[in-house]
């Protein structure tokens, strides 16, 4: 379908993906989206991880029951848990089995449920290394990972481990004649998450970054997970105080980074890859740089991207928007 839509050989073929959530399904479709779609490039940008545990508790023979999304489901068979934690994983969530005594003391104990969470997230990004290590070997495909916003920085170690997947957090990385700076650090979010910093503080971490780059703008990307401000591609629901979405999320206001537009302003890269607003699906443009932002649909299981075709040239003229 790809190849089709474009009529030449690109000099690289990129696919773009980010916020997977720790999407089990989503992760396995971003491994096989370099044979899928040709590219010899893959990059996933920031949020990676999940965000919660699911308890699966064994209330007696054969009996077990859990909590997703405030339904309460009961199970008779091991087949039942197993279907039960694999639609747990596609959702991003991570799930274990426990009993009502342990339940009893995770309730009680705030500590130790982030304890078991940092294991239980750790333990799968290890295990989704070592599927990309297993899947990527032989292929010629390079793979760059950069944590976002919403991931703990002992992310980056285990990242940094792996043998074909490269960590691309604060690094220029080269393919072909191609230089790509990312970073997964945000501007300030609701949220108080891990990588996140004021705007000055931002500008001079882009800086410090970009002034690494070596290649000419025609050669080269920006991987930020955080959209330039005002562009379309950061516009996310208005919160009121209580961080629900106003007017029932129809209300949308630009939460992106005056310091990653200011970036692409000056440095005026050939590409510039972007996620954090699940909702802004699209692209434009900022002068001669092509912005995506392929957004993010991994509680259904769907894995967003872009396939971008790069030649050299003053701009990106082929690329299209993925979902499957």
């Amino acid at each position: 379908m790809i190849s089709k839509l474009f009529s030449r050989e690109p000099e690289t073929r990129i696919f773009f993906a980010t916020d997977i959530h720790g999407s089990e399904v989503c992760w396995k479709k971003f491994l096989n989206s370099g044979k899928h779609y040709d590219a010899k490039v893959l990059v996933l940008g920031g949020d990676m991880t999940g965000k919660a545990l699911v308890p699966i508790v064994e209330s007696g023979p054969d009996r077990w029951y859990a909590d997703l999304l405030e339904n309460r489901r009961d199970f008779t068979t091991e087949d039942e848990v197993k279907e039960f934690e694999d639609s747990v994983r596609r959702r991003g969530y991570y799930p274990f089995r426990t009993d009502p005594d342990e339940m009893s003391e995770l309730q009680g104990d705030e500590k130790l449920r982030d304890r078991l969470f940092h294991t239980e997230m750790l333990g799968t990004v290890e295990r989704w290394m070592r599927m990309a290590d297993d899947k990527l070997e032989g292929t010629g495909i390079q793979c760059f990972l950069s944590p976002g916003n919403d991931d703990q920085f002992e992310v980056d170690e285990i990242i940094a481990a792996a043998k074909n997947v490269e960590l691309a957090e604060g690094r220029v990385v080269e393919f072909g004649d191609f230089q790509m700076v990312s970073t997964g650090w945000a501007n300030r979010t609701p949220w108080d998450t891990y990588r996140e910093e004021d705007e000055p503080d931002l500008k001079k971490r882009l800086e410090a970054m970009t002034s690494q780059v070596t290649a000419v703008p025609e050669k080269t990307i920006y991987n930020f997970h955080c959209p330039p401000h005002s562009t379309g591609l950061d516009d996310a629901p208005e919160i009121d105080a209580d961080m629900r979405p106003k007017d029932a999320g129809r209300s949308t206001v630009p939460v992106g980074s005056t310091a990653v537009r200011e970036a692409i302003e000056e440095g005026q890269p050939t590409l510039a890859l972007h996620g954090h607003i699940h909702e802004a699906r699209g692209n434009t443009r900022l002068g001669r740089t092509l912005c995506i932002n392929p957004g993010s649909s991994y509680e259904q299981g769907q894995l967003l991207g872009a396939v971008v075709d790069l030649d050299g040239g003053k701009k990106v003229k082929r690329f299209v928007l993925t979902s499957g």
